[in-house]
């Protein structure tokens, strides 16, 4: 049975996970942060660093946009500072970040679940004190064998191949949260976890170099 619309808990939170330093800056590991900026310019929000919380911040069409400025393991200090300033329940938060799991590019929401072996994903687990909120996976490929390891991978920037439909992919995953936040999460999940049809097959990792230290707990 369809949830009822009554029932339905709205989004008033969307995180986005990355790491800060100019080194990280468009590597694989900060897609989450990719696709909150993109969102924010597409409504012509700006991003605000907010000391108090070591997080830059975002209001857009009644929505805050989060953006950790700690390492990746403690992202849950932020998220968890801001929803308990603005009492924001663990289910009105949506985390956006990447999964090495699924296939470039490939989109999966959830309500729900388990880190998955994501730090960032641990620390927002940990300070919010529960896995049950919705979350926006964007697929960045597993390392390809005989490639860098899998902090290298997820460190590293895309490849060539990957850039040429990277666009597309951060203008869908706009999209989706958008859904989601009009429509609710429920029938974003029903349309965005589809199969595309007029999306190609998942395109191998670039050999990129392990990055050196500080290791930013991927």
């Amino acid at each position: 049975m369809p949830t009822p619309a009554s029932a339905i808990t709205p989004i008033r939170l969307l995180v986005g996970l990355g790491n800060p330093g100019r080194e990280y800056a468009g590597t694989r590991h900060n897609v989450g942060w990719m696709i909150l900026d993109r969102l924010a310019a597409s409504a012509g929000g700006r991003f605000v660093l907010e000391k108090k919380w070591r997080a830059e911040v975002a209001r857009v069409h009644g929505l805050w946009l989060v953006k950790p400025q700690t390492f990746m393991n403690l992202s849950g200090e932020a998220v968890g500072a801001v929803a308990s300033f603005y009492r924001i329940a663990p289910a009105e938060c949506l985390a956006v970040y990447d999964d090495k799991d699924l296939p470039f590019g490939v989109l999966r929401l959830r309500e729900d679940g388990s880190a998955g072996g994501h730090n960032g994903m641990k620390s927002l687990i940990s300070h919010l004190g529960t896995a049950s909120f919705p979350r926006l996976r964007f697929g960045i490929g597993a390392p390809r064998a005989g490639g860098p390891d899998t902090v290298g991978h997820v460190l590293g920037a895309f490849n060539e191949a990957e850039r040429a439909l990277l666009e597309k992919r951060l203008d869908r995953a706009v999209e989706a949260l958008n859904y989601a936040a009009r429509l609710g999460f429920p029938k974003a999940m029903n349309l965005f976890n589809r199969p595309e049809v007029d999306f190609p097959p998942a395109v191998p990792p670039a050999s990129t170099p392990k990055p050196s230290a500080p290791h930013p707990n991927p």
